[in-house]
């Protein structure tokens, strides 16, 4: 690629970050812009998927086109191919042609039933609570040289620059989702134990015991069991509940 192509891909990549709702919606415009550069690099159309590993989530995969998810999603299924084991050795795998491709029987076949010979597996740097991987693929043997593998390490790099902050942006908007849902659950927690203390003239520590040993009699979760108390209250004005 040149310095131009590089410049531009960059600001395209940084600009998805901004211009999607969603970590899926920027993963899926990685792997279109990913499948872009390299076909035009190649001269032939590759298809690209990217597979995105979060601690305590579920892995997210996108891609270039239906077919490029999947392939890379039954790549997952089996657990064998050129993503898998480029996340665990750390660098680029190229399949030159699953035709004659010893490695991963089961997913060669499926690549040569699909009408695809050549795949590789770039893995995106991330930090210690997630892994990336791009998977590309093409029709025709032998497409992925050692100048091809360069190009797409270097996409990779920059993709693994944008996506370590579309992740930061992401998780630190769920803490704040997080964050919200405790508070407003707090608040009603706080409201039962008011009206429960009003109605029972007990301390606030009485109350918050009768409204656990209500949410173990009724098996639910203590903030349903405030928000009944808060919601019964609210509209009656008049009914007591619990007594101590």
């Amino acid at each position: 690629m040149t310095d131009n192509e590089l410049e531009e891909g960059f600001d395209r990549l940084n600009r998805l970050i901004t211009s999607t709702d969603d970590l899926k919606g920027f993963l899926q415009g990685v792997a279109g812009l990913a499948s872009e550069k390299l076909s035009h690099v190649r001269g032939t159309q590759i298809e690209c998927a990217v597979a995105l590993h979060r601690r305590k989530h579920r892995t997210t995969i996108a891609g270039s086109s239906d077919m490029a998810l999947w392939l890379d999603q039954i790549e997952q299924r089996l657990g064998e191919g050129p993503c898998v084991e480029a996340l665990e050795v750390g660098h680029a795998i190229v399949v030159s042609d699953a035709a004659a491709e010893q490695r991963w029987p089961n997913y060669c076949r499926t690549l040569t039933d699909e009408g695809y010979r050549s795949a590789m597996g770039i893995p995106l740097e991330l930090g210690s609570d997630a892994e990336a991987v791009l998977d590309f693929f093409a029709s025709p043997a032998d497409q992925f040289t050692p100048e091809t593998v360069a190009d797409a390490q270097v996409f990779g790099d920059m993709a693994a620059r944008a996506l370590r902050m579309a992740v930061r942006i992401t998780t630190a908007e769920q803490l704040a989702d997080d964050l919200k849902a405790a508070l407003e659950g707090r608040t009603v927690i706080d409201l039962a134990c008011g009206m429960i203390m009003a109605q029972n003239r007990c301390s606030q520590f009485h109350a918050m015991e009768i409204l656990k040993k209500a949410s173990s009699d009724r098996n639910q979760k203590l903030h349903e069991v405030a928000e009944t108390i808060v919601q019964r209250v609210t509209a009656t004005h008049t009914s007591t509940f619990f007594e101590r």
